[in-house]
């Protein structure tokens, strides 16, 4: 039994979706959902920036809470230092969430496929090489939508269906009108408009997301060697009520005090609030609200 938590990170809300879709299927395993507030937007920023931002965070994290997996629940993160942290910190797994560019390549009947993602990931050649490793013929159509992240981080809890509904026929009618037969949603804050994208494609273009691989992905790691990993709560595929969620924390990083709609989205998740200070400093400096 291993009752150390999972650590996932986003610059923001964005890594929510993946963080409540693992906890709907495993309730009994605990958690740290991280937000650094403080350098967000990641998609805004260099490589470079992301390989000093992302893996002083995780050593700060390792140091405090010791995870035992963590998952950066960021596309344009994961494209730019997974090898980074993996090599950096050998004794935990990291997993990784990348557009589910595979199988929209290998269903798509017109070899057009749309990826809607931040600046970074789009300019990476990492997407542009992995639909050619399924399928060579298939053309790659990415569209960065920055302004969509700003949207869902400041404004989806406030928005009505209508403009949530516009934000994303705004990129489906740009996809149909490049021939697209499938999209990608290449950044986990769009999954916040998973359904609005899904609804404005039908019939004709299918939407991809890689919410259920990344839960089973973290599952397997979890069940190695007997589920030696496992907290000793819930199974995979155990109760989804939320009285019966294991303890966690919902971290924040900067120095402001939080926003209400940070408390707002840790009590959804059923975690406790905390704000994290100056973690680029060795170890933590300075942690407030019970982490």
């Amino acid at each position: 039994m291993d009752t150390r938590p999972l650590l996932f990170l986003d610059s923001g809300i964005g890594g929510i979706p993946y963080c409540r879709d693992f906890q709907l299927r495993n309730p009994g395993e605990p958690l740290i959902y991280l937000a650094d507030r403080a350098h967000f937007p990641y998609g805004k920023r260099r490589r470079e920036e992301l390989a000093r931002i992302v893996p002083a965070l995780i050593e700060a994290l390792l140091e405090k809470a010791d995870p035992k997996i963590a998952v950066i629940a960021c596309n344009t993160a994961t494209v730019s230092v997974l090898k980074i942290v993996r090599e950096k910190f050998p004794r935990i797994s990291f997993v990784g969430t990348v557009p589910a560019v595979k199988p929209a390549v290998l269903d798509s009947r017109s070899g057009v496929v749309g990826v809607l993602g931040t600046g970074r990931t789009i300019g990476d050649p990492y997407t542009g090489e992995l639909a050619r490793k399924y399928r060579r013929d298939c053309r790659i159509r990415g569209i960065a939508a920055p302004e969509l992240v700003e949207f869902i981080e400041r404004r989806y809890g406030s928005a009505g269906e209508d403009e949530k509904r516009e934000m994303a026929l705004t990129y489906v009618n740009k996809f149909r009108a490049a021939g697209a037969d499938a999209i990608v949603l290449g950044c986990t804050h769009f999954l916040f408009l998973l359904d609005e994208f899904r609804r404005e494609a039908a019939p004709d273009i299918r939407v991809y997301d890689s919410l259920e691989g990344i839960s089973r992905r973290i599952e397997s790691l979890l069940d190695r060697d007997g589920g030696r990993l496992r907290s000793g709560g819930l199974p995979s595929g155990g109760f989804s009520v939320p009285e019966r969620r294991a303890a966690g924390d919902f971290l924040i990083t900067g120095d402001a005090e939080p926003e209400a709609a940070w408390g707002e989205w840790a009590g959804r998740l059923g975690l406790r609030l905390s704000l994290l200070k100056r973690y680029g400093a060795p170890g933590l400096s300075r942690t407030e609200g019970g982490a």
